[in-house]
């Protein structure tokens, strides 16, 4: 584990992480996915603890591994779901954290499908003077840390299983296709991404991928590092990773698409057009996926290409190091 003390209390957002930050997370991963291949897989850092999961939006992969990793860490797992809540009687989200911390949680893993609730349950906690902390497992459209953390340990770890850290990344290019704009995992990879040196391509059509996109990243924008794209072309040329993200209809107030089978042939991840990346390329999906929409289905499923089922595994790792740097005793 890392020597260095680590300070943040709340994991709300990759914009302002650090490279000690990142590569404590990710090396930490690495110690717990070697505990995860033992046949007792669990270890007694939280024992004691209890993690509540409070997702107010769908989810399978970031739910089910949020859960293990909580188990495996010796913790104790409450699972809220808002369908069968008091919310449905009119309790307000804010109140319904507060039943959670009544109850004894002492980290709460949150995903709402509107930006910014994480952050302010995380400020309702500490204006009430409770050493509760907050894990941001996905806002709208603002980011999805937890993501972006297990997509870097994905790729760091193939380069360097014994020890992953974020400079092994420094001078790659990586091209992120699809639907940037209304995207979480998009924004908290690309902050990923910009701090390990890497050169991130962005590509998508216009209306998934609007001018103003730059600039709302700001600092991000003015590296010289991220690049968008109105082809996918320029994105995929001498790419060493690609990273093709869904077509996220349930966010769209509009009809941005012509339809979706001229954008899998326009924007589409498939065999053809992987030649245009450096020949030892690989391809990550954050999930879920639409086969042959964002990636064609045979592609998907080829180990030669694919990391899409190791992102999985992997998420189970790095979501136990963020519960142990929050829940430890360290924050």
């Amino acid at each position: 584990m890392p020597s260095t003390t680590w300070n943040r209390h709340h994991i709300l957002s990759l914009a302002d992480f650090t490279t000690f930050e990142y590569n404590a997370v990710l090396q930490t991963a690495a110690s717990f996915q070697e505990v995860l291949s033992r046949r007792t897989k669990k270890v007694p850092t939280l024992q004691g603890q209890v993690v509540a999961n409070l997702f107010f939006e769908s989810s399978t992969r970031t739910r089910s591994s949020f859960e293990i990793a909580a188990k495996r860490l010796s913790a104790d797992t409450l699972n809220f779901a808002a369908a069968t809540s008091s919310m449905t009687k009119g309790e307000t989200i804010l109140d319904t954290a507060k039943t959670y911390l009544a109850m004894g949680t002492d980290i709460m893993v949150i995903r709402h499908r509107e930006a910014g609730v994480p952050q302010a349950i995380a400020q309702e906690m500490d204006r009430l003077g409770v050493k509760v902390s907050v894990l941001n497992a996905g806002d709208g459209q603002h980011e999805h840390p937890s993501q972006g953390l297990l997509d870097l340990f994905t790729i760091c770890t193939l380069i360097d299983p014994a020890q992953p850290r974020i400079e092994l990344l420094q001078g790659k290019k990586i091209a992120l296709v699809g639907d940037i704009l209304h995207s979480r995992v998009a924004r908290s990879n690309i902050w990923s991404l910009i701090a390990s040196g890497a050169e991130v391509h962005l590509a998508a059509p216009p209306t998934l991928l609007p001018k103003f996109f730059s600039e709302y990243l700001g600092e991000a924008a003015n590296t010289g590092k991220l690049f968008t794209h109105w082809q996918i072309e320029p994105a995929l040329e001498n790419a060493d990773y690609v990273m093709t993200l869904r077509l996220q209809k349930e966010r769209m107030t509009a009809h941005l698409l012509p339809s979706l089978r001229e954008y899998h042939q326009l924007f589409g991840i498939t065999r053809a057009k992987l030649k245009l990346c450096k020949p030892n390329v690989k391809v990550l999906h954050p999930g879920p996926v639409n086969r042959g929409v964002e990636i064609s289905s045979d592609l998907m499923d080829d180990p030669e290409f694919s990391l899409i089922q190791s992102q999985v595994t992997s998420g189970v790792a790095v979501r136990m190091a963020l519960l142990y740097f929050i829940g430890s005793g360290r924050a």
